[in-house]
């Protein structure tokens, strides 16, 4: 794989999170799910079982887990998916584990966020703009309802 993301950290590993870490796994990227106990658990155990729109079929995706923050540690590109409400929060919670280099691009809902991630880490925050409908149905088991367009800002230096 040609990119300078080597190893990608999915910070929020609910349904939108673990949708993109999924998908980016299955283009043959390194990706660690940081997210909630139980579901990190069962895709520990039996891999994501992701169900897509288009596919009459359910895969499992192999994927690495944690449920700590300081998962993001060797991390090249952090997708910081975790609800708008928790965003300040997370962003000082990551902030010490960053590596220099790490870029992190905020895939939530508001249009405020990344400049509230960008108060708390040091590194380059770039905004987002997510169509996708996902759920989790059950522990480890994401099912896509449609879409999966992101639009990615610019980056600008941290």
């Amino acid at each position: 794989m040609n990119t300078p993301f080597k190893k990608i950290a999915v910070v929020g590993a609910g349904a939108v999170g673990s949708f993109y870490g999924a998908m980016l796994a299955r283009a043959g990227h390194s990706v660690t799910l940081i997210g909630r106990q139980a579901h990190m658990q069962a895709i520990a155990q039996n891999g994501l079982q992701l169900d897509l729109a288009n596919s009459s079929s359910i895969e499992s995706v192999p994927l690495q887990t944690s449920t700590e923050v300081s998962a993001v540690r060797d991390a090249d590109l952090v997708l910081f998916c975790v609800k708008s409400t928790d965003s300040e929060t997370v962003a000082q919670d990551i902030a010490s584990h960053l590596s220099a280099h790490s870029v992190v691009i905020s895939l939530q809902n508001g249009v405020e966020n990344s400049l509230l991630i960008s108060r708390h880490v040091q590194n380059a925050v770039i905004p987002a703009v997510v169509y996708v409908a996902s759920e989790i149905t059950a522990p480890g088991c994401v099912k896509h309802h449609g879409r999966g367009d992101l639009v990615i800002g610019t980056m600008s230096p941290p």
